[in-house]
C-alpha cells in the first residue's frame, strides 16, 4: 500500500504522457552520438543512510573506473527523498534533460516500478536496488534488472535460526509496502514452513504509523502468547518499534526479536544510545568479504569521503548497500566500454557480466542479482553488536568463514547468544496470555469404561464432576510444568471425531480422555505422545478344550510312551513263555495258538501276577518286576487322565477375523469410537454385521448368549474387559495396529511441547504405572486367568522304571540260556563215555583208554566250540 495520494499518480500519468512521445527518435539521437561522453543516471534517497552510503559509492566507483580505464563517463545522480513520485519525476529529468543510457536505483519497490514503466518506454536499462522485484514486472518491462540480491535466502536463513531453537511459532512484524507484502511475506512463509514453523500472527505498520497505533499493536503483541518476533521493517521504523517496545518492557526475559537485512545491515550506523534499547536482538544481514586487500583501500577512502560529506553521520563506516551500489555502477561501465550500443544492446551486455565485486560474486540470472549464499548472524550486547557467526544456504552454521571449518546444523553451537533481558538460558518462545481466560478443555461423556473418563453432574453444587484414570493422568501432568496452567474441564456429549474437531473450530482449547490417536483426527488437531498401548484387539468368548475328544484316553501318556508300554508287554511275555513253555499245557500247540497264548500272558500280566502257575523261579522274577512297574503305570495314568477330565481346559471360540467373516457372524464395537469405521474400511467387515453398543455389560451379555461371535476392543479398554470379565472371554487373532490414547491440542500449539515434556517425565517418575495399577485393581478380577494344557508324560518319567523291568527280564533270559546249555553238555558227554566203554570192551584195553583219551579231547574241543 503506498503512502501518497491517488491524485499525484494522476498527475505523473500526465507528465509521463508530455515526456514520453518520441523514444524511437530519441533512441536513434543517442545511437548517432555515440562518441560523445557516456552518462549513466542514479536515483536515491538522500534523506536515508541507505542513500547517502549509496551516493558516495556511485561517486568513488566513477573515478576508480575512469582512473582503471582511461575512459570517459559521467554520472548524473537525482534525489527522489524516499518518495515514488518524486522517482518519476527524476526519471523523466535524466532521460530528457540529461540523455542518459542507463539509471541506477532506486532503492524501494514502490519507486523502482514507476521508473520501470518510464525506462521501458523509452527503452532504457533500469538496474534497480529494490530487495524485491516480481517475476511479472520483469515480463512486462523488459529492461528493468534487479541489481541486489532477492530475500529468498535470508528468510531461510531466519527459519533455520528459528528451528535450531526449537520454537514452533512465530510473530511477523513488516512494513505495509508491496515489497514486504509480496517479496518478503511469501519466501518467509515458505521458508518457516519448511522449517515446521508457523507464523500465527501479522502485524503491518504503515511508514507513517502513529506513536499512538504503534503502543496499541504492541499492546496486542504483549498479551498474547507467542514471544518470537520477526521484524522486516525499514531503518527508522525499526528503530521507532524498538524504542518503544523497550519502554512496555517487551525487551526483557522471555522475549526473542529476530531483525532482517533491511535492518540489520544498518546497525553499524546506529550510536549507543538507540543500542542500549535494542539489547539481545538477533540481526541478519547479508555478507561480504572483508579481508580482500581492494576491500581495505575501499573502505579507508570511503570513510574518509563519507565523514567529509556527511559530517552530521556520527558513524561513517560502510554496509552492503554501498557496496552493491559500487558493483552495480562497474557492471555498467564495463558493459559500455565494450559496446558503444545503447538500449537491448547495453542491457544484454550487462547481463553478461561475470567477475567478483566488492559484495562478492556479480552475476545475473533472468534479469535478477545471484542471490547471496550466506548471511552473517549478529547479536546486539552492550554499544555495539557481536558477530555470532555465519549461515551457509547448503552448509548451515559455522563460527567463521574458512576453508576447514566445521559447519552444524543448529545455531546452538556456534556461540553463546545474550538473549532480550540478558538471560543465558535460551527463552521457550511463548507465554501464558495475560489476558486470556482458562483452557477450555473438552472431556468425552460418552467413554464405555467409566475408569477411563467418568463426567457425572452434581446436583447440590450444580456442576459436572469428572473422574478416571485420563483425567487424573492429566493433572499429573499439569503439575510437572514449569509454569501454572488454568484449565476448566467442560463435558461433550457427542462422537469422539466431533470431539477433536471442536479444537479446530475453537470451540475447545484441549481435548482430555480415552481419545485414540488416528490419521482422521489429526486433521483437526495435534496430539501428545499417546499414554497407552496402542492396538487394536479381538475379544471372543472360550470353549471347553478337552471336552468331545474320542482319543482323550491316550492323552495322559506320549505316543512314544504307549508304543514302549506295548514293546515291554510283548517282550516281558516272549521272555515268560520261552522259559514255562514245556511246564503249561496252554503253551503247547500250533504256532497260532502260541502266539495268542503270549499275547494274553503279555497283557494279563498287567493285572495278576499269575504266581501259582509258573514253574520257574526266573519267570516268577521277571514277573515281579514287570507287575511293578505296570502298577506304577496304571497309577500314573489314572491320576493324570483324572486332572485332565477335571481341569477345565478353554481355547477361543474365533481365532481370526477370516473365520468371522466367511460365516456372516455378527461383531461388537463402540458406538463413538473410530472402530466402526476401522472394521469397515480397513478389515472389510459388512456394514450390516457391526454391532453399536455403549456399555461393557451389553458385550458380556451379547457375547455369552452368542448374539455377537466376537468384540473389537482397543488394546487399554480391552484390558479393564477381561479384568471385569476374566473367566469367560479372551484376546485372539493378531493386533491390528493404530494409535494409542493421547491428549489433543490445536495444531501449531506453543503449549504442546512443554506438555509432551511434562507427560513424559510423568512416565519416567513410575506415576503413569501407578495410576494404572491402581485403575485395574478396582476390578474384581486383577488378570486374566492362563489355562495351561496339562502335558502328556513320555518315556524320561519312566526310563528308570524300564530299565528295571527290561534289564531284569534281559538278566533272566541270559542266565536261563547259559543254563540250559551247560546241562546239555553234560549229557552229550556221558552218553559219549558209555559208548566209548563198550567199544573198549570189545577191542581190548588199549584200545579202550586211546578212545576214552581222544573222546575227552573231542569233547573238550566240542564245548570250546559250544
Amino acid at each position: 500500500m503506498n503512502a501518497f495520494p491517488p491524485f499525484h499518480y494522476f498527475l505523473l500519468a500526465v507528465l509521463l504522457l508530455i515526456a514520453v512521445k518520441a523514444p524511437t527518435n530519441r533512441s536513434t539521437e543517442i545511437t548517432k552520438n555515440s562518441h560523445a561522453k557516456r552518462v549513466i543516471g542514479a536515483i536515491i534517497d538522500s534523506s536515508s543512510r541507505i542513500g547517502k552510503e549509496q551516493k558516495v559509492a556511485l561517486e568513488m566507483a566513477m573515478e576508480d573506473f575512469c582512473e582503471f580505464s582511461n575512459q570517459s563517463f559521467l554520472l548524473q545522480i537525482e534525489d527522489s527523498h524516499g518518495e515514488p513520485i518524486r522517482a518519476g519525476l527524476a526519471a523523466i529529468a535524466l532521460i530528457k534533460s540529461h540523455h542518459v543510457q542507463l539509471i541506477l536505483g532506486p532503492c524501494t519497490w514502490e519507486e523502482a516500478s514507476l521508473v520501470a514503466d518510464i525506462g521501458n518506454k523509452n527503452q532504457i536499462p533500469i538496474l534497480s536496488f529494490a530487495d524485491v522485484t516480481p517475476n511479472w514486472a520483469i515480463e512486462q518491462w523488459p529492461f528493468l534488472v534487479q541489481a541486489s540480491p532477492n530475500q529468498h535466502g535470508q528468510m531461510k536463513a531466519i527459519a533455520a535460526i528459528v528451528k535450531s531453537w526449537e520454537w514452533h511459532q512465530v510473530t511477523m512484524i513488516y512494513e505495509d509496502t508491496d515489497s514486504s507484502v509480496k517479496g518478503v511475506l511469501p519466501h518467509l512463509s515458505d521458508a518457516l514452513r519448511e522449517a515446521g514453523v508457523r507464523i500465527i500472527h501479522h502485524l503491518s505498520l504503515g511508514p507513517r504509523t502513529t506513536t499512538n497505533s504503534l503502543s496499541k499493536e504492541l499492546e496486542k503483541l504483549q498479551s498474547g502468547q507467542c514471544r518470537i518476533f520477526v521484524v522486516n521493517l525499514s531503518f527508522l521504523l525499526a528503530i521507532r518499534l524498538f524504542e518503544k517496545a523497550n519502554k512496555m518492557k517487551m525487551m526483557k526475559n522471555g522475549y526473542v526479536w529476530i531483525t532482517t537485512d533491511s535492518m540489520t545491515s544498518l546497525v553499524h550506523s546506529i550510536d549507543a544510545s538507540i543500542i542500549s534499547y535494542m539489547q539481545g536482538v538477533i540481526g541478519v544481514r547479508s555478507y561480504f568479504p572483508e579481508n580482500e586487500p581492494h576491500f581495505h583501500d575501499f573502505y579507508f577512502k570511503f570513510c574518509k569521503k563519507f565523514a567529509l560529506k556527511y559530517p552530521e553521520e556520527k558513524n561513517h563506516e560502510l554496509g552492503i548497500f554501498a557496496l552493491q551500489a559500487y558493483d552495480a555502477l562497474w557492471s555498467v561501465c564495463l558493459a559500455m566500454m565494450e559496446s558503444n550500443k545503447v538500449g537491448q544492446q547495453l542491457l544484454d551486455k550487462i547481463l553478461l557480466s561475470d567477475f567478483q565485486g566488492l559484495s562478492g560474486r556479480v552475476q545475473f540470472f533472468n534479469k535478477k542479482l545471484a542471490p547471496g549464499q550466506i548471511f552473517q548472524i549478529i547479536n546486539m550486547i552492550g554499544k555495539s553488536y557481536q558477530e555470532l557467526g555465519f549461515w551457509s544456504s547448503k552448509l548451515g552454521f559455522s563460527k567463521t568463514i574458512a576453508e576447514n571449518v566445521t559447519y552444524n546444523s543448529s545455531m546452538r553451537n556456534i556461540g553463546q547468544v545474550i538473549w532480550p533481558g540478558g538471560p543465558w538460558y535460551t527463552p521457550k518462545g511463548w507465554t501464558l496470555s495475560t489476558t486470556a481466560e482458562p483452557l477450555r478443555i473438552g472431556v468425552p461423556t460418552r467413554s464405555l469404561f467409566k475408569n477411563y473418563v467418568n463426567v457425572e453432574y452434581d446436583l447440590l453444587e450444580n456442576k459436572s464432576l469428572f473422574s478416571g484414570f485420563s483425567i487424573d493422568l492429566f493433572k499429573a501432568t499439569v503439575e510437572q510444568l514449569p509454569f501454572y496452567l488454568p484449565y476448566n474441564f467442560y463435558p461433550f456429549n457427542g462422537t469422539y471425531d466431533a470431539l477433536v474437531e471442536q479444537i479446530h473450530l475453537k470451540k475447545f482449547d484441549a481435548v482430555v480422555g480415552d481419545v485414540a490417536i488416528v490419521a482422521n483426527r489429526c486433521k483437526h488437531a495435534e496430539f501428545t505422545h499417546p499414554y497407552t498401548e496402542s492396538g487394536l484387539v479381538m475379544i471372543v468368548p472360550v470353549q471347553s478344550k478337552t471336552c468331545n475328544k474320542a482319543w482323550l484316553f491316550l492323552k495322559p501318556y506320549t505316543n512314544a510312551m504307549w508304543v514302549l508300554i506295548g514293546a515291554l508287554n510283548v517282550y516281558n511275555g516272549l521272555v515268560v513263555w520261552f522259559i514255562e513253555r514245556h511246564c503249561w499245557p496252554e503253551l503247547k500247540g500250533s504256532a497260532l495258538n502260541q502266539m495268542i497264548t503270549l499275547l494274553c500272558l503279555a497283557f494279563t500280566t498287567l493285572f495278576s501276577l499269575h504266581g501259582q502257575k509258573l514253574h520257574s523261579s526266573l519267570s516268577r522274577m521277571t514277573m515281579v518286576a514287570w507287575v511293578f512297574v505296570a502298577l506304577v503305570i496304571m497309577q500314573i495314568y489314572t491320576a493324570n487322565l483324572t486332572t485332565m477330565l477335571t481341569v477345565q481346559q478353554l481355547e477361543p471360540t474365533v481365532n481370526d477375523i477370516e473365520t468371522l467373516q466367511k460365516s456372516n457372524a455378527i461383531v461388537g464395537c463402540s458406538r463413538a469410537a473410530f472402530v466402526g469405521k476401522y472394521l469397515v474400511e480397513v478389515l472389510g467387515f459388512n456394514p450390516k454385521n457391526i454391532k453399536n453398543y455403549t456399555s461393557p455389560d451389553e458385550y458380556a451379555e451379547d457375547l455369552i448368549n452368542r448374539e455377537i461371535a466376537a468384540i473389537f476392543l482397543e488394546i487399554p479398554v480391552a484390558k479393564l474387559f477381561l479384568a471385569r470379565y476374566c473367566k469367560g472371554f479372551t484376546i485372539a487373532g493378531p493386533v491390528y495396529k493404530v494409535g494409542g490414547f493421547g491428549f489433543a491440542f490445536p495444531k501449531g500449539s506453543p503449549l504442546l511441547p512443554s506438555i509432551i515434556e511434562a507427560l513424559l517425565k510423568v512416565f519416567e517418575s513410575g506415576k503413569l504405572r501407578e495410576l494404572e495399577n491402581g485403575m485395574l485393581a478396582s476390578q474384581v478380577c486383577m488378570e486374566v486367568e492362563s489355562y495351561d494344557e496339562i502335558p502328556s508324560l513320555n518315556i524320561n518319567s519312566f526310563l528308570v522304571l524300564f530299565i528295571l523291568t527290561g534289564g531284569t527280564s534281559t538278566m533272566v533270559l541270559v542266565i536261563y540260556i547259559f543254563h540250559l546249555d551247560n546241562s546239555m553238555l553234560v549229557h552229550k558227554t556221558i552218553w559219549r563215555l558209555m559208548l566209548a566203554v563198550i567199544r573198549r570192551w570189545s577191542h581190548g584195553k588199549k584200545g579202550f583208554f586211546r578212545r576214552v583219551n581222544n573222546a575227552g579231547i573231542s569233547n573238550t574241543t566240542e564245548t570250546i566250540q559250544l
